[in-house]
């Protein structure tokens, strides 16, 4: 199906468990392109552990410079405040039938947290990818309460199932904070601009 794909995070940093994730979803999706938007200032994360949003933005830029299918945008780092995801949703001004969200199944089943999400859900289409290794069930009772309160059908959810790498923005940010290497964990050319910029209290 044609279409775009929103992916959204604090990418802090990115790394190829995001890249994988994004290139499975497109394909098995046969997506025109999965849009990577960096948040600026994530509402559910605190704000000490984020790197500089420029930063964060220029890594993702370097990440996908080799991929025509995928882009980065900037559209959540201009705008002041928090970065909610239903009000980038309605900025792209691509038609609901055409505009895809991939969160996690974690994320999926806290969606009742979010702001706004049965209009949320009437932006985009649901594209629900399962950690590997989680318990989700989509026809599970917490699956479908979130479904039913957000005024849809469980056919209405695309779960779908993507390559998995235990890799964590955490233990990447820890380990660049000792000077351990981030060698195939990352693209070189992030792990190469995280020791340029000193990000995560690795250098001086």
């Amino acid at each position: 199906m044609a279409g775009t794909a929103l992916f959204g995070g604090s990418f802090n940093p990115i790394h190829y468990g995001h890249l994988l994730l994004a290139h499975d979803v497109r394909e098995q999706l046969s997506l025109d392109r999965v849009v990577f938007m960096p948040a600026g200032v994530p509402p559910h994360k605190p704000a000490r552990d984020i790197a500089p949003a420029a930063d964060r933005h220029a890594m993702v830029a370097l990440a996908i410079a080799d991929n025509p299918g995928f882009e980065v945008s900037d559209l959540e780092l201009r705008r002041a405040g928090p970065s909610y995801t239903v009000d980038t949703l309605q900025a792209l001004g691509v038609p609901a039938s055409e505009l895809f969200l991939i969160i996690g199944s974690e994320t999926f089943l806290d969606l009742l947290s979010w702001r706004e999400p049965r209009r949320l859900a009437t932006l985009c289409r649901l594209v629900v990818v399962p950690r590997s290794g989680s318990a989700f069930d989509p026809d599970g009772d917490a699956a479908r309460k979130v479904v039913g309160e957000i005024g849809l059908e469980p056919e209405d959810i695309l779960v779908t199932h993507a390559t998995s790498l235990p890799l964590s923005a955490s233990e990447l940010r820890a380990r660049a904070s000792a000077r351990r290497s981030l060698r195939y964990r990352v693209p070189p050319a992030v792990a190469e601009y995280i020791a340029r910029r000193g990000l995560y209290g690795g250098h001086d």
